[in-house]
């Protein structure tokens, strides 16, 4: 049986005092199950997340994320947060649609409807119909609250979802809110049903006008040459192109860097919904673009990293702790962040105090973490947990980053191209158990090596594939092992 904890906000726990007493059921505020979580031996855990999920990276967001990290079931899950978030306008986070003829026809619709686990109160007006909607959308956002606001044009009726919370709700709503969420822990989590592929034919995802993209023009080219020999027709498309043409495709190959309130997120998720075999899938990218998931992650699963420390504030108290577990100079780092954006270094308290002020201002939390200073940093390639490549990225000159934004041109330090046969087989191990955290994808994952000790600083969904770089060993090797994973995939999947 699933342990089941309820994260709320802070000043509503004592609402939920009445349910505490229940079998299997906790109430914690996200401070609680930040700092409390995961326990040693502990049972099967499911997560109900009603933190405010409106803003991104608040609390809420972070509490899916962690729970994700953590593996706990968790609902909302951060693919559905973003879903709503991102279907609709930011400040409305609402998604369209008209309703079925047979709930128009079969009598009073009213203004809003609230939908708690995917349920309406059965003593409601015109329920019974109500309830297939609300059925059908719980199944397409698997959330604990869901509000549609209906508008009556006419003869018509048409709808929006939208994100609510349990802040948000009525005393009345709140209480039927109890009802459906006694039911709901005494009940099978649903999963979204996944839709097949037909046809074999790619999509590569590029950006003609991105500075630095993971993959240069003359590998995109070699990837398509592989795809021909395994049987795939391989286009490189921009975004816009994908969008008019996204029928026609059955597998996504994303090539362009990735990142969560980008085309790139959208792309994916609506690419694995519509039954796309995809890399970077959207998990991969959710995971891997925020390093608060990794830390968690790494943490939960045993797989060696600097020691770092999750901060809420920079406030005297939490200066002193950090001054306690760590020695300067430290590294700061913005939860998501790629090409070394978002991290910095602290030589001293009134650094520290400043740099964690800005962070706070883009984030609701950040990642405080030992500096270990390397000439150079492994990069291994992982595929399906597999590593096929390696690489050394010594650091730019001058400076303790493989790459240095400050300087007047985009500048990066030099590269080796290893076979992995000569890669130590610690950093190996370390590469693909982190890999395999995040999931069975093509990753990058960086590490740094100090005597007989490794480090995984942080495993990238959109690893750099770039000719004569990562494929200066294998040569048309390396991009033939890439695209016979999506054919081996595909034939998984079917015609």
């Amino acid at each position: 049986m699933h342990k089941t904890l309820i994260v709320v906000d802070e000043g509503v726990v004592e609402e939920f005092s009445a349910l505490t007493d229940a079998a299997q059921l906790e109430v914690i505020t996200f401070d609680q199950y930040l700092k409390g979580y995961p326990k040693l031996n502990e049972p099967r855990t499911r997560i109900i997340n009603l933190c405010d999920t409106l803003n991104y990276l608040s609390k809420g967001y972070y509490c899916s994320l962690l729970a994700e990290a953590r593996n706990h079931k968790v609902l909302p899950s951060v693919k559905t947060i973003n879903e709503l978030r991102i279907e609709g306008h930011e400040d409305q986070t609402q998604l369209s649609f008209s309703l079925p003829h047979e709930t128009q026809d079969s009598g009073h619709v009213p203004n809003e409807l609230f939908i708690y686990f995917g349920t309406v109160d059965s003593n409601a007006p015109n329920s019974t119909a109500l309830q297939k909607l609300a059925s059908s959308l719980y199944e397409r956002f698997p959330a604990p609250i869901l509000k549609v606001v209906f508008e009556h044009q006419g003869e018509s009726v048409s709808a929006s979802v939208r994100r609510s919370s349990y802040r948000q709700l009525g005393n009345d709503n709140k209480t039927q809110f109890l009802i459906g969420l006694t039911i709901f822990t005494d009940a099978v989590w649903r999963e979204p049903v996944q839709r097949k592929a037909a046809r074999w034919e790619m999509a590569i995802l590029v950006n003609p006008d991105e500075p630095h993209p993971p993959s240069d023009k003359a590998a995109i080219a070699r990837f398509v040459k592989a795809a021909k020999k395994l049987n795939i027709y391989a286009e490189p498309v921009t975004s816009q192109q994908l969008l008019l043409q996204f029928n026609q495709f059955d597998a996504l190959f994303i090539r362009e860097t990735t990142a969560i309130d980008h085309p790139t997120y959208r792309l994916a998720r609506k690419a694995e919904s519509a039954g796309l075999v995809v890399i970077d899938d959207p998990d991969s990218i959710l995971r891997c673009c925020n390093k608060v998931f990794l830390h968690d992650a790494f943490s939960y699963h045993g797989v060696p990293s600097p020691k770092t420390q999750v901060v809420m504030n920079s406030d005297e108290a939490t200066l002193n702790e950090i001054e306690q577990q760590f020695e300067y100079p430290l590294v700061l780092k913005l939860p998501e962040g790629s090409f070394s954006n978002g991290v910095f270094k602290a030589t001293d308290r009134e650094a520290l105090q400043s740099r964690l002020s800005e962070l706070f201002q883009q984030s609701a939390l950040a990642l405080v973490q030992e500096y270990l200073y390397t000439d150079f940093d492994w990069r291994i390639g992982v595929l399906n947990g597999r590593a096929i490549y390696a690489c050394r990225y010594h650091m730019a000159r001058n400076h303790w980053q493989i790459y240095n934004h400050s300087s007047k041109r985009f500048s990066s330090g030099g590269f080796e191209t290893l076979p992995t046969f000569e890669v130590p087989k610690i950093v190996l191990d370390a590469a693909v158990k982190s890999a395999n955290v995040v999931g069975k994808g093509l990753y990058g994952v960086d590490l740094k090596q100090k005597d007989n000790h490794v480090y995984v600083i942080e495993v990238n969904d959109n690893p750099s594939i770039d000719h004569k770089v990562e494929d200066a060993y294998l040569g048309n090797e390396l991009y033939m092992q890439v695209m016979a994973e999506f054919q081996r995939r595909l034939e998984l999947r079917g015609r």
